[in-house]
Order: structure tokens, then sequence, then C-alpha cells
């Protein structure tokens, strides 16, 4: 084998787990390969996934000027087809510099990036098929498996009509339309739902679950279904799987009560599945789950000696911001490098959606379940002076915490900037702080975060009132 493909790492993937044990790796010093199967590095949250949808809500939101253009009493006229042409021009506009940003990033630390599909050999080997049939192998000491996931596509929803789309496929329209179902009752789904809500279309959002995002704070959901449906979207909510067929008139979308919706779209926008096809693994020795989802223990090592995984393909929380802590962590422990050695164990969660909703710590339904003896205490944005200037009173902060010592349990933010928000109360969080931080604190005035100081307030009150 030549000099040249011996390296200390090889990773298999670009996406934020895969660029970010590269890099923590050759900070170190360690010669690393990175191999890429798409024309472009940063994976599916560059270019497909996570930057694109919010660079799509960001978009709607300024060129339409939702919610704002209320509460400034104004009416605007948008051109269908100069709406979608913005949408789209500055979407790719975003994708084109975040991938310039994690090419930027790999080049400055000479990190060596590979073109084609990789396939486990022996020996930690890994075979790299190029174009024209040619093949490359690598040798690493250490092989770093980072394939992220790609959308869910169940074999009965009809993904070859050019109307119905996941969330990949969904940012290719290119043609305006006036109604959509999305079914879904994720993150991803309610993201997307609500962006379609924004720019003036009919949303019908169809959702399994009794509830949108089980994960969140059950008030929260609640609360953002009421939002949504204020905004004119419709939910149908625990009404099993739709159907989706096309007949001579169109799409047709058949509920399990029997009703039938004909939209312009279908999105089907309901989990994601682990990229591990064609990468060997069963020959290499490494271990999946039977949801095809790679085996790791606590220091993301596979049962294969010398192979480690991280990201998506691993499995949940499948979070962007998770993924890179773990690429790093997994790149510590493979070369015994004494920096990162945990993965937060209580990383915050966001929800791009309008509004945005955020949470960290637990959930109301988890301090039950823990039997902890807990508060609440909440900071409504309707009487948040900054809120109010911008015209976004929806949502709240809402603190969970200990009685007994007003330890903060958990945080839950819904409104305009939640994803933001929320690190103030993670911080008190992962410092084991009391909701009396927030009292004690100064906020500036006007801002969003004095929700906070509130929120302490009426936990405060809460307790004194029992």
């Amino acid at each position: 084998m030549r000099a040249e493909d011996w390296f200390d790492m090889v990773v298999i993937g670009s996406g934020p787990a895969g660029e970010k044990a590269a890099a923590q790796a050759a900070y170190f010093g360690k010669r690393v390969a990175v191999v890429e199967r798409s024309p472009t590095p940063g994976g599916a949250a560059v270019s497909n996934a996570s930057i694109p949808s919010k660079t799509l809500r960001e978009t709607a939101m300024y060129i339409t000027g939702f919610r704002r253009r209320d509460a400034y009493g104004l009416r605007l006229a948008l051109d269908p087809e100069a709406t979608l042409a913005q949408l789209r021009t500055r979407t790719t506009q975003v994708i084109d510099t975040m991938t310039d940003a994690v090419r930027v990033n790999l080049e400055r630390h000479a990190a060596v990036l590979v073109r084609g599909r990789a396939r486990l050999g022996s020996d930690r080997t890994v075979h790299v098929a190029a174009d024209a049939g040619r093949e490359r192998v690598l040798h690493g000491d250490v092989v770093l498996i980072a394939t992220g996931s790609r959308p869910f596509r169940p074999q009965e929803i009809p993904f070859d009509d050019r109307d119905v789309h996941d969330s990949t496929t969904v940012l290719e329209i290119d043609r305006p339309f006036d109604s959509i179902v999305v079914v879904g009752g994720g993150a991803v789904a309610c993201e997307y739902a609500s962006i379609f809500s924004a720019l003036g279309m009919e949303v019908t959002l169809v959702a399994t679950g009794q509830r949108l995002l089980p994960f969140l704070d059950s008030e929260i959901a609640e609360l953002l279904a009421q939002t949504f449906s204020g905004m004119g979207m419709r939910l149908v909510l625990g009404e099993g799987r739709a159907a989706v067929t096309r007949d001579g008139k169109g799409l047709h979308v058949t509920l399990a009560s029997g009703e039938q919706i004909r939209p312009d779209k279908v999105l089907f926008a309901a989990g994601r599945a682990g990229n591990t096809e064609g990468l060997g693994l069963e020959e290499a020795g490494v271990q999946i789950d039977d949801r095809n989802r790679i085996v790791v223990d606590e220091k993301f090592r596979t049962s294969a000696e010398g192979v480690y995984a991280a990201g998506d393909v691993i499995g949940p929380p499948a979070l962007a911001s998770v993924s890179m802590e773990q690429g790093r962590v997994a790149a510590c422990y493979a070369f015994g490098i004494s920096f990162k050695e945990t993965v937060d164990p209580i990383p915050p969660f966001g929800v791009y959606s309008v509004p945005e909703t955020a949470m960290v710590g637990l959930t109301e339904e988890a301090a039950v379940a823990k039997r902890i003896d807990y508060e609440v205490g909440r900071g409504w944005f309707t009487g948040n002076a900054r809120a109010t200037i911008a015209g976004a009173t929806d949502g709240l902060v809402k603190l969970v915490f200990q009685r007994e010592d007003r330890k903060l349990l958990g945080v839950h933010v819904l409104g305009d900037l939640a994803t933001e928000l929320i690190h103030q109360g993670q911080a008190v969080l992962n410092y084991g702080g009391t909701i009396d931080y927030f009292i004690h604190s100064t906020f500036n005035v006007p801002t969003a975060s004095e929700a906070y100081k509130y929120a302490a307030y009426d936990g405060l009150q809460r307790l004194r009132a029992r």
C-alpha cells in the first residue's frame, strides 16, 4: 500500500460528526482522511436538511413579514413565482456558504478529502470506489463511521410521484402551489408545515399520535398546536397513517377516518433511517440493530476493533449539535486524548417551527415519572415589552424546578428565538443552579430574556401559594 494511503484516522462521511471528528483528531497532530460520496462536503445537515430548512424559514419570515405585518398594520401582496424564486435563491446561497465553511475547515486542519463511496475491508481498510471504476484503498489506525441519515421512505407512499416529497426533495419544488398535506408529528413536519402556513398556503398536518412532538413538555406541545391552528393550519391528530394515491383528478389523501383531501402537494416527514447500506458492516464485524443503526458503547466503539461510529448513524437524538460532540469525543477516545471525554448529558432540543420551541432538561411528565416534588413558573411573552414591540407575543418561558430547594430541573421556551433563549436556562441547569439566579440577575430591558425573571417570580408565588 502506498504511503499516502496510510492515515491515523479515516472518517467516512463529512457531515457534522465526521467533520468535527476529523478536525479534532487533526488538531492534535493526527493524519486524517475524510471520505465523502457526495460532490460537496457537509452531509445532509448542510445540503438538504438542517441548514436548508432553517434558511427557508428565515427567508419566508423575512419576505412575508409574518406576524410583524399585523402588528404594524401592513398588508403584503406577494407574487408566487417571485416568492418561490427568492426562497430557492437564498437557500442555495446559504448552502454554498456553509459548504465552503466545511471545506475550509477540513483544509485548515490538513485533512485529506477523498471523493467516492466507502466500503469497509479487513484490518481497518476502507475501499473507496471513485469515478470510472477506479478504487483507492485507505488504511487507518482508526476508522470512524459518520455516514448520517436520510428521510424514512415507507413503501406505501408513492415517492415517484412528482408532487409527493420527503424533507430532501421538498427543497426541489420549482413551481408555486396552494395546498399541501404534511404527514408527521415530529420536528421536521412541524417546521415545514408552519413555514408553508407562514407563506399563506393551505396546510393540513396529519400525525399518527394524539399530540405533536411527543418529546416536548405536553403543555408546550399543546400551546404550539393552538398557535398552528391560529395561523390557519388544520391539525389532524391521532388519525393513523394517511394513504396517498393519484387518480385522474390529481393527488388523493385518505385519512383513517375515511375523509379524503385533494392537496397540490404531499410532504411525508416522519422519521429518518441511518445510511448503513453498502458499507460492508457485516463483513467487517460491525454490529447493527434491528433499525440498521450501528451499535456503539459509551466510548463510541463498535464491535469491530478500531472502528468507531458517531452521529445519526448510531440513532437518536439525531441532532447536528449532538453529532458534532459525539464526533469530537469519539476522536479523543480513539487516540487517548485527554480533552473531550463526555457528551453533554442534557443537550438542548430546538424545533425551528413558526414559532420556535426549545427545551432542555426535564419536562413536567418526566418529573412526575421520577417522583420529584416539583413546581413550575411561567413568564408569558404577552407581558414582555420586546415581544410586544416585535409583534411576537405568542409563547412563554417555562421553568420546572424542585420545590424543596428551587433547583432548576428543566426549561421550555415557545416563541421567537426560543432556540437562542434556551441556552441561558441550559447554563444554569448544567451548573446545578436554582431559579434564584434569574431573580437576582439583571436583564437588559426590553429583551425577550427578561421572561426568565418573571417565570422565576411566578414560580416563587406558586410556592408561597402552596
